[in-house]
């Protein structure tokens, strides 16, 4: 009798722990249905909103929510709402992995930058090995999305930019000869330097100057001198607007009177300047993604409704951001999916048409697009041509 008792109690203490392990089971299988069927898409975003590309980064930030904000209030995607989660890497790349690694905690549907080159192409190659989508809006080093088949861009890249000032310098501005002043230290102001260097000598233009400073540098008295005395009807300055706004009074100063073209980061030189300088960049031109004053009229709405948001105008970050919002909704609406493998099969194949340009991507994962040269006029930016390089 004992005994029978004792085997009793033993089927009953089994059949318990069959029905909890069961529930358990149940209950954690639950949970992952919860997480597959959740109301809301996660879009990841890494964006420096504090430090010395802060402004960059709340711009970014400022353009992407727009489109959030529009989208959702529009049905969301695919029904879902857009549940945004953004972490502040500070233009660091120690910050950025860290970022990282928290959205990939977060089990985000697919991750919007980060902003500017180096932390991106960190990113980028952690983002390769786990398969997730990832979209820089605004990182143009030509290596971030080299050779991974996930990760994208919706900007222009350095090289890019470099064939297409040449050309530029040489079609618009009827330059015969031209100089460089780089940021050495920058892989940014390098890229875009040694594709113009290339470009300028296919033109067949005469390269008077290759000068360089490095990123602590302030004073650049030196290399101005050996500029002016060259006479170059272009001087190339590819870096951020920080940069161009010390350079400028110095090279004006050093007797440099040749028309000044950069790149996509002088956009926002012109709030950072003393107004009692602005005349000394008077006639600048510098590739941009999209114009202000452009005739479109969804460039129109974009710029009325990011005004009246964040009372002021929006910036080629704010832009590239909000358009490479709209091109996740149309992959992830054509991918039927929040899977990342066959969001990415869409992403490639995508026929893009935003505020930033018409554009699909080529085999590095660059969009084919054109160019909007601004120039600074009274101290605003005016639409002046549009240039297209032979190549992305």
């Amino acid at each position: 009798m004992e005994e029978k008792m004792k085997k009793t109690k033993k089927l009953m203490t089994l059949a318990f722990a069959s029905i909890f392990a069961f529930a358990g089971c149940q209950a954690k299988n639950g949970e992952n249905k919860k997480s597959e069927n959740s109301d809301t898409i996660k879009i990841g975003a890494i964006i420096p909103q504090t430090g010395p590309v802060s402004n960059y980064g709340n711009s970014s930030e400022k353009g992407a929510l727009l489109a959030v904000d529009e989208i959702n209030k529009n049905g969301g995607i695919n029904g879902k709402k857009i549940e945004w989660i953004s972490y502040d890497d500070k233009g660091e790349i120690t910050d950025s992995t860290t970022a990282y690694n928290k959205l990939k905690g977060e089990k985000v549907t697919a991750i919007v930058g980060p902003i500017t080159s180096k932390p991106a192409l960190a990113v980028s190659e952690i983002a390769k090995k786990d398969g997730i989508a990832m979209i820089t809006p605004t990182g143009t080093q030509g290596n971030i999305t080299e050779g991974k088949d996930n990760v994208f861009r919706t900007c222009f890249t350095d090289p890019y930019q470099g064939k297409l000032l040449a050309k530029f310098a040489a079609e618009n501005q009827k330059a015969k000869k031209v100089a460089i002043l780089r940021n050495t230290s920058s892989d940014y102001s390098n890229g875009i330097a040694d594709e113009f260097k290339k470009e300028v000598e296919k033109l067949k233009l005469d390269l008077v100057a290759d000068e360089s400073y490095g990123d602590n540098d302030n004073d650049f008295k030196a290399q101005l001198t050996k500029i002016a005395k060259a006479k170059p009807d272009v001087l190339l300055v590819p870096d951020y607007y920080e940069k161009v706004a010390l350079i400028a009074p110095q090279a004006r100063d050093a007797g440099i009177d040749a028309k000044f073209i950069g790149s996509d980061g002088w956009d926002g030189v012109v709030n950072v300047m003393d107004k009692s300088q602005l005349g000394l960049v008077e006639g600048s031109c510098f590739s941009n993604h999209f114009a202000l004053d452009s005739d479109d009229q969804r460039v129109k709405d974009f710029v009325k409704k990011y005004k009246e948001e964040n009372k002021e105008d929006p910036s080629a970050f704010s832009a590239l951001s909000y358009d490479t919002i709209y091109l996740l909704k149309q992959a992830i609406e054509q991918a039927k999916s929040e899977e990342s493998d066959k969001i990415i099969e869409k992403i490639k194949a995508i026929e893009f048409d935003g505020i930033t340009g018409k554009f699909k991507f080529n085999e590095n994962h660059n969009p084919i697009k054109s160019a909007s040269m601004m120039e600074i006029k009274d101290g605003t930016y005016k639409f002046n041509s549009t240039v297209t390089a032979d190549e992305n």
